[in-house]
């Protein structure tokens, strides 16, 4: 049957597609997940686990989206199971989603750019904990990186 539909020919380059995904320079978070998600939906056969999934989703997106994921979940996002990953990434994709219209309607009515005070203030509030966020796991890389080399120092000194 899936022979019929799915020639090997269609499932490998369907395969291929999936495993070569890569976030496209001017793509959305959630234009990029929609679009993962259509290639699953093309080879429902494709027999790639979910862990295997997310992990490719994962490490094809921007660099400032994998540190949004990895602030959404609380340290490394691949650290987290399967259900826990799918959850952060369905929850980023609706509210950059949600955004991205307000911000379509906005331009096309010609309204002006600054929303009510209340909303104002979300939004503020908002990019205030993603950038403390980012901060912070930016930092601790940067301990990191510096404790390697404090640790490599002390080896080669000795």
């Amino acid at each position: 049957f899936i022979n019929q539909f799915f020639p090997p020919s269609k499932t490998t380059y369907l395969r291929n597609e999936i495993t070569n995904f890569l976030q496209k320079s001017k793509e959305t978070f959630n234009e990029a997940w929609e679009r993962f998600k259509d290639l699953l939906r093309q080879c429902p056969h494709h027999g790639f686990s979910e862990l295997h999934q997310l992990d490719t989703f994962y490490n094809a997106l921007t660099p400032n989206d994998q540190d949004a994921l990895d602030s959404a979940a609380g340290g490394n996002f691949l650290d987290k199971i399967p259900r826990k990953c799918l959850s952060i990434i369905e929850s980023k994709s609706k509210v950059r989603y949600s955004r991205s219209r307000v911000t379509d309607v906005r331009a096309n009515a010609n309204a002006p750019l600054l929303p009510s005070s209340h909303s104002n203030s979300f939004n503020l509030q908002q990019i205030a904990a993603s950038l403390e966020d980012k901060l912070d796991i930016r930092m601790n890389r940067f301990e990191k990186s510096l404790n390697e080399r404090t640790d490599l120092k002390n080896l080669t000194t000795k």
